[in-house]
């Protein structure tokens, strides 16, 4: 006769800032996931739900991951980890529709120039400028997009993020979407100083661009089957717009910063420059922390390929 010895792990976790024991799990499989111990925490606690928790083994360590199991943690057979709110979550989903939606509304009630917004006798009339019109065109577009993207495109591999991050996200696009609209469909907007040519090379630039970032979350997304957290290496697929993945890490961003140039260039407007230069510099944070993370994870990350602009940074 075979005999299964069952060995069991205690846990005790402590708040991180006052180190007072909140909790103590007693009988805690050692295959048990930081998510499994994240449920039984909120059992005893019900105001800290999982998304909610940061669990860590260092007062001021990073979080570990919920898919961490706790016999491959450097732990004894009683585990002291470290509790930190953080805070009220929401779904990634709804952070992105909301400030997805925002400017592409806001930007529609300058264009059809509401009541309030210019001098009265402006109130619901059209500018004589095509170029206004496209930029319109290209605007709703390039939101429509996303929204749609948010929906049937991304996956994500956190579920939430705080729910403060929501106010900040949405100053930050409602109000660019709101300076750039008030000049463009300005009564005394003037169209860019080369004219149709100018405006046409903007306008092939942008749709290229836009196609390009849609490949690239296409390309990213078949990376993750649904439901997981597993991280690949993205690499080059048959569609050309995937190719610069050969010289990037986060192409989406660089087919992003080229979109905006394009319509910087549409509608000379700068605001627009402006709003294109801050969320280049965001972008290019991002794209250098991806790619760290690609580094640290990856030993055979290719070795010639740069966060965002190929060769430059």
């Amino acid at each position: 006769l075979s005999r299964r010895c069952f060995i069991f792990s205690w846990v005790e976790i402590l708040d991180a800032k006052t180190k007072d024991k909140l909790c103590f799990l007693d009988k805690v499989e050692p295959n048990a996931t930081i998510g499994e111990i994240k449920s039984m925490f909120h059992k005893s606690h019900p105001q800290w739900y999982p998304a909610r928790q940061s669990i860590r083994l260092d007062p001021k360590g990073k979080s570990l991951k919920d898919e961490d199991v706790l016999q491959h943690l450097p732990v004894g057979t009683t585990a002291t980890f470290y509790f930190r709110d953080l805070g009220a979550q929401i779904s990634w989903v709804t952070v992105f529709l909301t400030e997805y939606t925002g400017p592409l509304v806001i930007y529609l009630l300058f264009y059809f120039r509401v009541p309030f917004i210019y001098p009265p006798k402006y109130d619901f009339t059209t500018s004589k400028h095509w170029v206004v019109h496209l930029a319109c065109m290209c605007h709703s577009f390039h939101y429509v997009k996303r929204l749609l993207e948010t929906l049937f495109v991304h996956r994500f591999s956190h579920g939430t993020m705080p729910l403060r991050n929501i106010f900040k996200n949405c100053t930050y696009y409602w109000g660019f979407a709101a300076w750039m609209a008030y000049y463009i469909n300005h009564p005394l907007y003037t169209p860019p100083i080369y004219g149709e040519q100018q405006i046409r090379i903007a306008l092939i630039i942008f749709l290229f661009c836009q196609i390009g970032n849609f490949s690239i979350h296409i390309a990213l997304r078949n990376l993750r089957p649904p439901g997981s957290k597993t991280r690949k290496i993205p690499y080059p697929t048959k569609n050309p717009f995937t190719w610069i993945f050969l010289l990037v890490s986060c192409p989406n961003y660089t087919y992003e910063l080229g979109s905006w140039l394009g319509f910087t260039l549409m509608t000379q407007c700068l605001p627009v420059a402006f709003f294109t230069l801050v969320g280049f510099i965001q972008m290019t944070v991002w794209a250098k922390g991806k790619h760290r993370s690609y580094l640290k994870e990856f030993r055979d990350y290719p070795p010639l390929r740069s966060p965002i602009l190929p060769f430059i940074l």
